[in-house]
């Protein structure tokens, strides 16, 4: 995924009305936490509203920088949380089309662990990524999962374990939140999904190049 918390952060500064700013800053909490909490009120589908995940491009699996965001639903009773929840269920299409990919490939996927920032900050997230792809997620309870498999490198190299997969035993971090998926939600994700390779396709793979055409690329 080429943008995942990029595409939310560009979403909260350039998409949401003063008064939803005014509501965080009275409750005083951060924008992004109140878009979260009014998506989680909507069911699967954001309301009726679709996005394809590609504000920068689309790394895996289409390889295609010149790719684009897309929104497809919307009406003049679209609200931001739709628009904010429809980006966030891109996102978890997208890392399912991965998935598939690598499956197809040959490299079954049996469990998923994730870690980060965002993983830490927004459940409805990580709830969201495992009734789309429908495994469990393990979410690591690390807030720096980068720095610590920085150290862990480092301690290897250090020579104070021997190979890296002893410095990973004994460093790593084995606290983890499961995400199981919602049976409901997963059926109603797996009609949606499909829907959203419809669209993958169709944009990303030869039946429309109007992406690349309105960014001057053809």
């Amino acid at each position: 995924l080429t943008s995942v918390g990029d595409s939310f952060c560009w979403f909260a500064k350039n998409c949401v009305p003063a008064r939803y700013e005014k509501e965080a800053s009275e409750r005083e909490i951060p924008l992004q936490s109140l878009l979260t909490e009014k998506a989680s009120l909507l069911e699967p589908g954001a309301g009726g509203v679709m996005a394809l995940d590609w504000l920068n491009g689309n790394k895996s699996c289409l390889a295609n920088p010149n790719l684009t965001g897309l929104f497809v639903g919307l009406t003049l009773s679209t609200k931001p949380e739709q628009m904010y929840r429809a980006l966030i269920e891109a996102t978890a299409f997208g890392a399912r089309a991965i998935i598939e990919n690598y499956e197809k490939s040959g490299v079954p996927v049996r469990e998923i662990r994730a870690g980060g920032g965002i993983v830490g900050k927004n459940k409805l997230l990580v709830q969201i990524y495992a009734d789309v792809i429908g495994l469990p997620i393990m979410a690591s309870r690390c807030p720096q999962v980068p720095a610590l498999g920085a150290a862990i490198n480092a301690a290897c190299a250090a020579g104070e374990y021997p190979d890296i997969e002893s410095a990973v035993r004994a460093m790593s971090c084995k606290d983890f939140d499961i995400y199981t998926p919602n049976p409901e939600n997963h059926r109603e994700y797996e009609y949606l999904y499909a829907e959203y390779i419809t669209l993958h396709d169709y944009f990303g793979k030869g039946g429309n190049k109007i992406m690349e055409k309105l960014r001057g690329k053809i």
